[in-house]
C-alpha cells in the first residue's frame, strides 16, 4: 500500500542528483505495492507516503508505472524529495537486505551507497536532504545524511509502529516522535535547540503528522475518536478534532500543505477532511466576535481576545468532548475492508485517498459547503486500470 503526496522538491537536494528544481515546485508522486499486503510502514515527506510490498516496489508518476525490484522483499521504502536517492529495508519471508540495516540505494547508479546497521529490525525511516532518521522500537535516531554521523539518540517508549515525523521544509528542521510515556509526544526544535514535550492523549499514540514547516503536530491515539493538534513551539494545544464516537484504527494523518486542513483515514472506511487554523470553527467565531466590536470596545478598552476552543467556549465546561470538539467538515466513503492512506492533492480543496487492495481516488472538496467530498477520479493500479469521473 502506498500514498501519495504533491510535494515539495528542494533545490539543495541536487547535491544527492535529485531532479533539478529551482527554489520550490510541486509534484505529484506515488509509491504503491506490487502485491496486497497489510500496511508495514509510511514515510512522512511531502513528495510521498509509502508503504513498500513483502517482493518489491513501484515508482510511478500520475499513470505511468515502472517496476524497480522484484528479486526479493522490501519491507520499508523512503525517498529524498523526488530524487533518485532511496532508503531501503528488507521485509518478508525472503527479505532483500536484512531488516535491521537501512540501505541507502541510488537508483541512478543502481547501487547502495551506504548503510546503517542496528541490534534490533527497523521500523520507520525518514529522509530529508540534511538528515536521516531512523526509528527503532524504542529509539529513534538522527544522523547527518552527507557522512551518516550519530548526531542524536533519543529513547521511546514501545514504538512498533515507528512513529516519527520529520518536517520537509528546508529551513526548519523538527521532528516528532512518541516520548517515554503512553500518551506522549516528544518535539525536537533543532534550529533553536529545544525539546518539548506534549501529553496529547491518555491512550497510546497510533498516528503522527507534522505540518510542512512543523509548527504544528497532529496526534491520534489508539482509541481512534479524537485528534489533536498542538503547537510545537510551546506544546500548546490549537485544536481537538472527533472523528466519531466509536473506537477506530486511524490508518493516517495528513496535514495540507499551509496546515489549513487537516485528513484522516481509519478502519471506518469513512476518510474525513478537518478544517484547521484560519478555516477552524475556532477562528471563524473569533473572526466573528472580532467584526461586531468595535475598535477599542465600547468604553475604549482593547478587544476582547478571541475565543479560545469552539464556538461554544463558553459553556464547554459544562459539556462533554463529545459536544465539544469540533467535527469533520467534508467526508469521502472509501473502503473499509482493507487499510488506506490519504494526502493532499496539488489542486486546491483536493485529497488523495489509496487503498491495501489497490484502490486510489482522487477527490475534491468545497471548502465552504463542506459535506460529502466529490470523486474525480479513480484507478484500480493494480490492475493498471483508469476510470475519470465526471
Amino acid at each position: 500500500l502506498v500514498v501519495l503526496f504533491s510535494g515539495l522538491v528542494d533545490s539543495t537536494a541536487l547535491s544527492h542528483g535529485c531532479t533539478t528544481a529551482e527554489n520550490y515546485f510541486e509534484i505529484p508522486f506515488l509509491f504503491f505495492p506490487l502485491e496486497r499486503h497489510d500496511v508495514l510502514c509510511s514515510s512522512a515527506n511531502y513528495i510521498c507516503q509509502l508503504v513498500a510490498p513483502l517482493s518489491g516496489y513501484m515508482i510511478t508518476y500520475p499513470r505511468q508505472f515502472r517496476r524497480e525490484f522484484n528479486n526479493g522483499g522490501i519491507g520499508i521504502v523512503e525517498m529524498l524529495f523526488r530524487c533518485n536517492i532511496l532508503a531501503l529495508v528488507g521485509g518478508g519471508d525472503t527479505p532483500k537486505y536484512p531488516p535491521n540495516k537501512v540501505m541507502i540505494w541510488d537508483d541512478h547508479q543502481g547501487k547502495c551507497i551506504g548503510e546503517l546497521s542496528f541490534r534490533s529490525p527497523v521500523r520507520a525511516v525518514r529522509l530529508r536532504r540534511d538528515r536521516i532518521v531512523v526509528a527503532l522500537e524504542h529509539k529513534v535516531l538522527v544522523y547527518n545524511f552527507a557522512d551518516l554521523k550519530l548526531l542524536h539518540q533519543i529513547e521511546t517508549c514501545s514504538n512498533t509502529k515507528g512513529l516519527v515525523a520529520l518536517s520537509a521544509a528546508a529551513d526548519s528542521t523538527v521532528m516528532a516522535c512518541p516520548g517515554l510515556h503512553k500518551g506522549q509526544v516528544r518535539v525536537e526544535l533543532y534550529d533553536v535547540r529545544r525539546t518539548k514535550f506534549i501529553t496529547a492523549h491518555k491512550n497510546p499514540l497510533s498516528q503522527l503528522a507534522l505540518s510542512l514547516d512543523g509548527k504544528v503536530v497532529a496526534t491520534a491515539s489508539e482509541k481512534g475518536t479524537l485528534i489533536r493538534l498542538f503547537n510545537t513551539s510551546d506544546a500548546t494545544q490549537l485544536q481537538e478534532l472527533r472523528r466519531g464516537a466509536n473506537a477506530a484504527d486511524i490508518y493516517s494523518l495528513a496535514l495540507s500543505r499551509d496546515a489549513e486542513w487537516l485528513a484522516c483515514s481509519s478502519d471506518k472506511g469513512t476518510v474525513h477532511v478537518f478544517a484547521a487554523g484560519a478555516n477552524s470553527r475556532a477562528a471563524q467565531a473569533a473572526q466573528q466576535q472580532q467584526r461586531q466590536l468595535p475598535e477599542g470596545g465600547a468604553e475604549g478598552e482593547p478587544p476582547a481576545a478571541p475565543a479560545k476552543g469552539s464556538a461554544f467556549s463558553f459553556i464547554k465546561g459544562f459539556l462533554p468532548d463529545y459536544f465539544s470538539s469540533e467535527w469533520s467538515h467534508a467526508q469521502f466513503k472509501a473502503r473499509a475492508d482493507t487499510p488506506s492512506k490519504v494526502g493532499f492533492g496539488l489542486q486546491p480543496n483536493t485529497i488523495l485517498v489509496i487503498t491495501a487492495a489497490g484502490d486510489f481516488y482522487k477527490c475534491s472538496f468545497d471548502p465552504a459547503a463542506g459535506g460529502q467530498c466529490k470523486q474525480e477520479w479513480y484507478c484500480e493500479f493494480l490492475q493498471q486500470s483508469e476510470e475519470p469521473s465526471g
